[in-house]
């Protein structure tokens, strides 16, 4: 039995019982963990309280080989994203990421950037910082973090569009193909600097939304199916 030992965001969470919850926490140094917290919602004990999803804070926990549970035994609450909560825009972002994660990491598996970079998201977004590139910039992350990050180069670089392929993992001629969705190419471009990690003071929040929009098609396609986070967080 190993004992781990991690900063964690709180990503969702259950009721086991009237005094028990099941948990899903991402942390910085062993990645997704999943666990029960007997006695979490009691008042006296370990837990300050109980387990919200986006909220972060210490945790201590038991981690058994034979086990997909892990035991929580401890959870020291210490940052609550509150415009998560009163912010409708922003809570559809959180919801979304935090359900990409669940998604495309496996559990115990290490992503220190993936981490951060949902971090600084929800604290960007949480301090009033429009949504679209904290959300750009974490959904990029988690494709190269996962083996996923798209190819950019072009076959003709003079066109104005060309096309994405999820099948390919990037952008492709634009030759009609019932898989390929037509992009921009300055949707290319807002990518090509993330890639490079420029400055995009000067990119147009409109342009910011159809990369963001596009990578969510790529996401939707690796994980195979529409999921509610992805209807609640485009379909309106």
């Amino acid at each position: 039995m190993a004992i781990l030992s991690d900063k964690a965001i709180c990503l969702r969470c259950w009721d086991f019982s009237e005094t028990s919850q099941t948990v899903s926490l991402l942390t910085k140094e062993h990645g997704m963990v999943r666990g029960i917290a007997k006695g979490s919602k009691r008042d006296t004990g370990t837990f300050s309280g109980g387990f919200d999803p986006l909220t972060c804070g210490s945790i201590v926990a038991r981690i058994k080989t034979n086990n997909d549970l892990a035991t929580l035994t401890e959870w020291q609450l210490e940052h609550v994203w509150w415009t998560t909560r009163n912010n409708l825009d922003v809570n559809r972002g959180a919801i979304y990421m935090v359900d990409l994660v669940g998604r495309m990491l496996t559990d115990q598996d290490p992503h220190t950037n993936v981490y951060g970079i949902l971090l600084e998201a929800l604290n960007r977004m949480d301090s009033g910082h429009d949504i679209d590139w904290p959300l750009l910039r974490f959904q990029w992350a988690l494709l190269v973090e996962t083996g996923y990050k798209p190819t950019l180069e072009t076959v003709c670089e003079n066109e104005t569009v060309v096309a994405f392929s999820s099948n390919t993992g990037g952008v492709v001629e634009d030759t009609g193909e019932i898989d390929r969705v037509r992009v921009r190419k300055e949707t290319v471009n807002v990518l090509r600097m993330l890639e490079e990690d420029s400055s995009m003071q000067s990119t147009e929040p409109e342009t910011l939304r159809r990369a963001n929009r596009l990578l969510a098609h790529y996401l939707r396609d690796i994980i195979g199916k529409d999921t509610a986070a992805m209807r609640w967080m485009w379909n309106h």
